[in-house]
């Protein structure tokens, strides 16, 4: 059993995501917004924005997880599929990102509904991964929301010098034995420039989502289903 662990969790959130701060939150993502809309950089822009209300490190990481262009918003749009189209063909996952968002929710860890409508975490883990807790009851509700939905095949892709993939792939092979479903775990050195040329990925990462041809917003529709403890601030509208 691996120690139990709050992924994403920060004591200080309550303060840095008060409703007061959320309302001053939602006014800087308009303003970003604004700003980049008209082509200004945005690590420029969050940086004199923030400078402007004074918010921390991890307020301004939230700001540039929720924001995006009017073209991009519709763009990702565009590529949503419905859920009910899950279980037509393969479905290709990015695995670090919604399993570590799934155990962010778990741990009732901050996370952020941006602009996009997705919902990102603010773990900010870099290169760096330990099984948790919370790291097999998220594997078994992806495996319990695919097997409701009859998904056929799916396939996981893992960046390899991410400390502790292969432990990874092993659990998930473990626990998605378990349930009616095909499933493949990949180590590669680099998911993303895989996940960016194929249709039918399930991902909230904005840089695959421009990229890719589909996806699925498989960690919104799992979190709502399954996880009502989850702490999400939502920055979906401007205020």
């Amino acid at each position: 059993m691996s120690k139990v662990s709050q992924r994403g969790f920060d004591i200080n959130d309550k303060k840095w995501f008060s409703n007061k701060e959320i309302i001053k939150l939602s006014k800087a993502k308009e303003e970003i917004e604004w700003l980049i809309n008209r082509d200004y950089k945005i690590d420029s822009v969050v940086n004199f924005v923030g400078d402007r209300y004074q918010f921390s490190l991890r307020q301004r990481n939230a700001l540039k997880r929720a924001i995006c262009t009017e073209g991009k918003k519709l763009l990702r749009k565009s590529k949503l599929l419905d859920v009910n189209k899950i279980n037509e063909d393969t479905i290709y996952i990015d695995g670090f990102n919604l399993i570590i968002t799934l155990e962010v929710a778990l741990s009732k860890g901050t996370l952020i509904r941006g602009s996009d409508g997705c919902i990102r975490d603010l773990a900010g883990l870099r290169g760096t991964y330990k099984l948790i807790d919370k790291t097999d009851y998220a594997i078994e509700l992806i495996g319990k929301f695919l097997d409701e939905k009859s998904v056929p095949s799916v396939i996981f892709y893992l960046d390899s010098p991410v400390s502790n993939s292969g432990n990874l792939k092993l659990k998930i092979l473990d626990i998605l034995n378990l349930y009616n479903i095909k499933t493949e775990v990949i180590l590669v050195n680099n998911a993303d420039v895989i996940l960016e040329n194929l249709d039918r990925v399930v991902t909230s990462d904005a840089a695959i989502l421009d990229k890719c041809i589909s996806y699925f917003d498989l960690s919104t529709y799992i979190i709502e289903k399954y996880i009502n403890e989850a702490n999400i601030i939502d920055l979906s509208c401007n205020y």
